[in-house]
């Protein structure tokens, strides 16, 4: 089944919405982790919440969506790019029981010091120029009202969120007021009939959307979420576009990753274990370095050794 997402449009043009459905790439991110029930509806609202976002980037680069808990989940992070390919991944406490019904604040927030960070990481960079990164308090006891207080807050957009996740499938909704430009004082009146037009018609539409059950979100079609949704409107509709998984990891990554560790630390792990065994996260694909592998790490850049053997095993 080909994951996919719809833009449409109100035929006013001051909200626009997408519909998003993940089925082979969220099967994809749990391939090779078995998280808890819980924790899998959560990792996967947030899944289907960044390829809405990402579907409306105005740069070729990737969006990186992390929450930070101070509870049984320490970290849930998704990245996806411009070309709607995502990677998804969650950080769990060790020893610890997670309820199959447990709430965002219960897992995430439990003292009030979770933090929801959105960082956009465009592909060519301007000279001296960083990626862009906010990072908000955790506002909200579900993945859809932190985004939308991020949302409000930190770029001044309207927008509503429906998510929805299990083992199988995640889905979700985007309804985003469009920015209106305001006109020269001449115009004053008329600029205000059309704010209170706009206003009209993202209260409409809201009320619309307020209608979607979770369980209709989980169990149906993009096509029949549409229909069954927004029949009696004007809609634009736009041509469907594919989500994919991809991750990009690299033998290149997680030798830069044991760098930063230090070589001590990393000589005294592979001279007890007689080899590292490095799984990545979001994918699982497995990376071995011996001993000879990890000290070529940290070695000056202009000393190198004979690469007798390819040693990605």
């Amino acid at each position: 089944m080909t994951d996919t997402l719809q833009k449409f449009m109100f035929i006013d043009a001051t909200v626009r919405g997408e519909l998003v459905e993940l089925n082979a790439t969220w099967k994809q991110v749990l391939m090779h982790h078995k998280y808890p029930p819980s924790v899998q509806r959560l990792l996967g609202e947030l899944s289907s919440a960044a390829a809405l976002l990402c579907a409306n980037l105005k740069f070729e680069g990737s969006m990186i969506m992390q929450i930070h808990g101070d509870g049984a989940i320490q970290l849930l992070v998704v990245e996806c790019n411009h070309q709607l390919q995502l990677r998804a991944m969650a950080k769990l406490a060790e020893n610890v029981d997670i309820a199959e019904n447990a709430s965002l604040s219960e897992l995430i927030n439990v003292h009030g010091k979770g933090r929801f960070v959105i960082t956009l990481d465009p592909i060519n960079k301007q000279p001296g120029h960083r990626s862009y990164q906010g990072i908000v308090p955790i506002e909200g006891d579900s993945i859809a009202a932190v985004i939308e207080n991020y949302m409000k807050q930190s770029e001044q957009l309207d927008t509503k969120l429906w998510l929805a996740a299990d083992s199988q499938i995640s889905r979700g909704m985007l309804l985003q007021r469009l920015p209106h430009s305001g006109g020269s004082e001449l115009h004053l009146s008329v600029d205000i009939n059309r704010e209170e037009s706009a206003q009209e018609a993202w209260r409409h539409a809201c009320l619309l959307g307020g209608t979607l059950q979770h369980d209709e979100l989980l169990n149906n079609s993009i096509a029949t979420l549409l229909h069954r949704l927004f029949w009696e409107e004007e809609l634009r509709i736009f041509a469907l576009q594919n989500v994919t998984f991809s991750c990009s990891c690299s033998r290149e990554k997680v030798g830069n990753m044991l760098k930063m560790l230090g070589e001590k630390e990393v000589t005294e792990a592979v001279t007890s274990l007689g080899k590292l065994d490095i799984n990545c996260d979001f994918c699982g694909k497995p990376y071995y370095f011996d001993a000879v592998d990890c000290a070529q790490l940290f070695l000056p850049p202009d000393i190198t050794v004979n690469p007798d053997t390819d040693r990605k095993h």
